[in-house]
């Protein structure tokens, strides 16, 4: 698979959706890992990343304008001892949960399947990065619907184990805007990581569509020590 750049799949796609990107940067010292979230309605778009612990999760920017929580607010990121896990929807905690329960993260998004907003299915969408005695892999997963029609689940997962240094992975709800709205397809696309976590955060979201992105996390964790830096972004100020 040919590697792509970040900044033209995010600025020739106006609608990605939500994605996630995770890899390892090109000194090969640290695991990468990214999370956006766009917007279409006033509901979707009146969302702000605030920390919760070592994770986070979304909250309204303004209460008064929620509408509805059911799809929106969640905690996008959880760190469960050495692992990372990282979701589109409140499967990340039926991650840690199951992961908890000592299940592998394909067993424990069995009980899941793609979000129940039709027309659209939108797809679930999670990674899990594994950090332990100076060794690093990573999975990707996702849960959509067959080509649109509710009755069936397609479930997905990629392993990625001892990831090359300076690249990684890319996968994101939607192929492009629609209505209804296209679900991802094929594998999760190879994509350029970035030495530095100031200068990726900037790629990321300088090549969002401005009018649709409201939210961005980046982290990068030293595979050595296992600490960690990160960055949010969010277009409500």
């Amino acid at each position: 698979m040919e590697i792509v750049s970040m900044e033209q799949e995010l600025r020739s796609n106006a609608y990605p959706g939500r994605g996630i990107v995770i890899g390892k940067t090109p000194d090969g010292k640290r695991a990468a890992a990214a999370y956006f979230i766009m917007g279409r309605s006033e509901n979707s778009r009146n969302r702000v990343f605030v920390e919760d612990g070592d994770g986070i999760r979304t909250q309204a920017f303004d209460p008064a304008k929620l509408t509805d929580p059911s799809l929106i607010i969640y905690a996008p990121v959880r760190v469960l001892g050495n692992k990372t896990i990282v979701t589109n929807g409140d499967q990340t905690d039926t991650i840690y949960q199951g992961m908890d329960r000592q299940l592998t993260f394909e067993q424990s998004l069995r009980s899941r399947e793609f979000e129940p907003d039709g027309p659209n299915y939108t797809p679930r969408i999670s990674g899990i990065m594994h950090i332990e005695n100076g060794t690093y892999n990573y999975a990707m997963s996702i849960l959509k619907s067959s080509s649109g029609n509710p009755e069936s689940c397609c479930r997905f997962t990629f392993a990625y184990e001892n990831p090359l240094p300076g690249e990684g992975r890319f996968i994101h709800t939607y192929m492009h805007d629609g209505n209804p709205l296209p679900s991802f397809e094929g594998e999760p696309k190879r994509v350029e990581i970035l030495d530095d976590i100031d200068d990726f955060t900037e790629l990321l979201w300088e090549s969002l569509n401005e009018d649709n992105k409201v939210s961005l996390f980046v982290r990068y964790i030293d595979i050595a020590t296992g600490t960690f830096e990160t960055r949010i972004v969010n277009k409500n100020q």
